[in-house]
């Protein structure tokens, strides 16, 4: 009779603690959330993450704060988003460089994000330029290459950090131009560096849209090409850098939500609709589209894991080939 009422006992704890889990896993989100931005305001990454917060804070029911995280190419955001509680509750919006090539550049840093990190879903794909400072007296790709030529040394470029992708690009573009062009890093990412530029602090860049067209459309930097496919809607008399004569050159930045490893998959099932929703939102696509030609991409988990381990083997090898290892 005692073992009967045990039995019974023990039964009903278990259904009530599977019960409670369930009812966890049905109830997030239950409070707010936080979304790292690994790079300062007025970047792409920043850009992109404050335009996506409040819809996807209405889809998800829940206030969304958005907390930027500033340092070492956006390692310091990652490494915080890979060591918080793998509840769904803090998730980082990661982009090409922190998430696919700081692992090759700097392959001291401990956080891998491949292990690290659950992929929910890639958001934008943001197109690369290549501008001047206004005070530079060239107008297409040609003439800038024999401006510099003719100045070995003597001209700098910004960078938003040593792994960013404007980095790799301008350093292969440097490699295949054969020119001698100085780097200079900024803290903080696009932002800072497209600012040096405006400012004058260096002669041109290579980085997003995001970041460099709105001082294209005031005259504040001079566009020589897009690093894209194929023309931008949003400059479509300025060719391509493969029209330009540098057909390899096509890198822009891509964006995606991701939470850290453990996180389960009941979370990661009702953040994913989530995101699609917000990212089909016409006022996300326009304010997007129109302030940074940015195109918007929706990968399923699964998806877009293989295309994130696609663009690590890739930039693997870019850096490898020009040598941009950090030591």
């Amino acid at each position: 009779m005692q073992s009967t009422v045990l039995r019974g006992v023990l039964a009903s704890v278990l259904l009530l603690g599977t019960g409670a889990l369930f009812a966890a896993q049905g109830d997030y989100p239950s409070r707010p959330l936080r979304m790292i931005v690994p790079f300062q305001p007025g970047g792409a990454s920043d850009f992109a993450g404050r335009i996506i917060q409040p819809r996807l804070a209405q889809e998800l029911g829940q206030n969304i704060v958005v907390e930027n995280r500033v340092g070492a190419s956006g390692y310091v955001g990652v490494e915080t988003a890979a060591r918080a509680t793998a509840d769904g509750y803090t998730f980082i919006l990661g982009n090409i460089g922190t998430m696919a090539i700081n692992a090759s550049v700097f392959p001291k840093f401990k956080v891998k994000p491949l292990q690290a990190f659950i992929g929910v879903s890639q958001v934008v794909d943001v197109p690369g330029m290549l501008v001047v400072h206004p005070s530079i007296p060239v107008k297409s790709v040609k003439e800038f290459i024999a401006y510099a030529k003719a100045r070995p040394g003597k001209l700098n470029f910004s960078a938003s950090g040593a792994g960013s992708n404007s980095r790799l690009a301008m350093e292969y573009f440097k490699q295949q131009a054969g020119l001698d062009i100085v780097m200079v890093a900024y803290k903080g990412g696009a932002g800072g560096a497209s600012l040096g530029v405006v400012q004058g602090e260096v002669q041109m860049t290579m980085l997003t849209s995001s970041s460099l067209l709105p001082f294209v459309r005031t005259g504040r930097l001079r566009l020589l090409a897009v690093i894209a496919p194929e023309r931008l809607s949003a400059a479509p008399d300025t060719p391509t850098m493969k029209e330009s004569g540098f057909p390899g050159l096509v890198v822009g930045s891509w964006q995606g939500v991701f939470v850290p490893k453990g996180t389960s998959q009941s979370v990661v099932n009702r953040l994913f609709p989530a995101v699609v929703n917000t990212m089909k939102d016409p006022e996300v696509v326009r304010r997007l589209g129109t302030a940074s030609a940015a195109s918007i991409t929706s990968k399923s988990p699964a998806d877009f894991r293989r295309f994130w381990e696609s663009e690590n083997k890739r930039w693997a090898k870019v850096v490898h080939d020009i040598g941009a290892v950090a030591h």
